[in-house]
């Protein structure tokens, strides 16, 4: 990588950070570039607005969440085991992109609205495809209880999964997989102890 694209990925996850600790609209250019260390109009060398910059951080963070995505269901696994892998996935997402995650969250319902965002909700219909199917899958082959509202399940596993970007942190006791481990263990077999 030369300097001018580690420099703008750089300033891309200075921004990530500003906009997942203070919010979209409260964060201003010139905050960004105070924590970057350099002057309001040096930022505008790299990006033409902060548009342009948050555009760019969550198009680079869905684009991996679906390059893995798409692996896991290209794998022609069970259905256990690509809810695994899929939880899996989405843990070392949010080790690579937490701020991104953060930002998606707390964001994405307005941004949409915008006309450069509907890639957001491009993503979560297709995201909510692939689980629900996933889900479906499982409970048809009975590798899931068929009593099992799939809908309630799907969103109780992406927000236990994705609210994690809210206290996680890279380089932590535990790796993305273990913590992928754990949550799995949870969901899949309960915390309770069996008799």
């Amino acid at each position: 990588m030369t300097a001018a694209p580690a420099r703008r990925r750089e300033l891309l996850d200075t921004a990530a950070e500003v906009f997942a600790e203070q919010g979209y609209n409260a964060t201003t250019v010139r905050k960004i570039a105070d924590h970057a260390g350099m002057l309001a109009g040096s930022l505008y060398y790299h990006f033409d607005s902060k548009e342009s910059m948050l555009e760019e951080i969550l198009r680079t963070f869905l684009d991996e969440l679906w390059d893995g995505y798409d692996g896991v269901l290209a794998a022609a696994l069970g259905p256990r085991e690509t809810l695994e892998a899929l939880v899996t996935e989405s843990f070392r997402e949010i080790d690579r992109h937490r701020a991104a995650v953060a930002i998606y969250q707390k964001e994405s319902r307005q941004l949409v609205a915008q006309e450069r965002f509907t890639f957001l909700a491009e993503s979560q219909r297709k995201f909510e495809k692939a689980w629900l199917s996933t889900l479906e899958r499982g409970v048809a082959a009975r590798t899931f209880r068929s009593d099992l509202d799939v809908r309630l399940t799907y969103r109780f596993v992406r927000d236990t999964v994705w609210v994690a970007a809210s206290w996680y942190r890279p380089g932590g006791h535990h790796s993305p997989e273990e913590i992928a481990r754990q949550y799995l263990s949870m969901v899949l077999d309960g915390i309770a102890v069996r008799e």
